[in-house]
């Protein structure tokens, strides 16, 4: 179907004159006007003409882990909008098992000659990895910007969420449901986001006196993969001790959590309550809809590339690695504990 005017007027709530300007590359247009336009050719197919495309201010190396976890897509497309509104073309980059190492790619995006790089839950979260690939990424000027995973000795900026405040909202609201042995199940220790959630979830629980010490609290942590079946395997063990709720480190481990349950002849939540990490798309409509804890990737994303930004225009930016605070987001997978 042809796409008219009017229907790029209508899906941007502006005028056809007015969409017609941005078309056209004509002045007189309000920049969130102009981003609104744009945004609906997008959105209903309207191939930009070139002279509504803009010149190119740069290209951004955005560098994110597997696409199988809907968090990273997430996070791929806030930073690429954002980059998008200051004029920066990214080049994506994206790892898969077995694919391009994230070395290959730092090698093909200086290649490009990127103006700086976004590096999302890369190697810089593995506290076992190497960190002089990063090193050397400043030692010869370039800005990057250190995403989810805070790496003290690399000389970049650095944004995350405040991983164990996400822990404390969980445990705090399954407390509050009447839960008295929870669970975490969370990913392999060595990367700092299941770290910093591990400790939170164990400072919940010693402070709201369901744990009399940390280490009584560290047994009821189950070690697993940030994946589905990683998720099951954690849950399964947790359950098998008489845990009555499960805080997950991801929706995706969440959701494995919720399919070990019922091979347990268990329901969700009305024998044991759920809780995932993120607020990834589409966990709004699983069955039961995800209780979660909504990782703040807009703000995560807005604030990297300001810093990316400032660092390309000479200003150097606080090395403090900048939190940002999660949101607990309460649907139909957590319940009242049975008495």
């Amino acid at each position: 179907m042809r796409i008219r005017l009017t229907d790029l007027a209508d899906q941007a709530g502006t005028s056809i004159s007015t969409v017609s300007r941005v078309i056209n590359g004509k002045p007189g247009v309000a920049e969130d006007v102009r981003r609104r336009v744009l945004a609906a050719m997008d959105l209903l197919g309207y191939e930009r003409p070139r002279a509504g495309r803009g010149r190119s201010a740069g290209l951004i190396g955005l560098v994110v882990p597997e696409l199988s976890n809907p968090v990273f897509p997430a996070f791929a497309q806030a930073i690429e909008s954002v980059l998008s509104r200051h004029g920066y073309t990214p080049v994506l980059c994206t790892q898969s098992p077995g694919g391009t190492t994230e070395d290959e790619y730092i090698d093909a995006l200086l290649s490009h000659q990127v103006d700086g790089i976004v590096f999302v839950s890369g190697l810089h979260a593995d506290t076992r990895a190497d960190l002089g690939r990063y090193q050397r990424l400043t030692e010869r000027g370039l800005p990057i910007v250190l995403v989810n995973g805070d790496a003290p000795a690399v000389d970049a900026p650095s944004v995350s969420p405040d991983d164990a405040r996400a822990a404390d909202l969980a445990v705090a609201h399954l407390a509050a449901l009447g839960h008295r042995r929870i669970g975490l199940a969370v990913g392999p220790e060595r990367f700092v986001p299941a770290r910093r959630k591990l400790d939170g979830f164990v400072h919940a629980l010693v402070q709201r006196g369901l744990s009399p010490d940390a280490d009584e609290a560290a047994t009821h942590v189950a070690r697993s993969f940030f994946t589905v079946e990683g998720g099951r395997a954690a849950a399964s063990e947790l359950l098998a001790t008489g845990h009555t709720a499960i805080v997950c480190a991801s929706d995706i481990m969440a959701l494995g959590a919720v399919t070990a349950a019922r091979a347990a002849g268990l329901e969700v939540p009305a024998d044991v309550s759920v809780v995932g990490y993120d607020d990834s798309p589409l966990v709004a409509y699983t069955d039961p809809p995800l209780t979660t804890v909504r990782q703040p990737v807009a703000a995560m994303s807005e604030a990297a590339v300001s810093a990316l930004l400032a660092e390309i225009g000479g200003e150097r930016v606080s090395r403090t690695e900048l939190l940002l605070a999660p949101e607990l987001v309460v649907r139909g997978s957590t319940g009242t504990a049975r008495a």
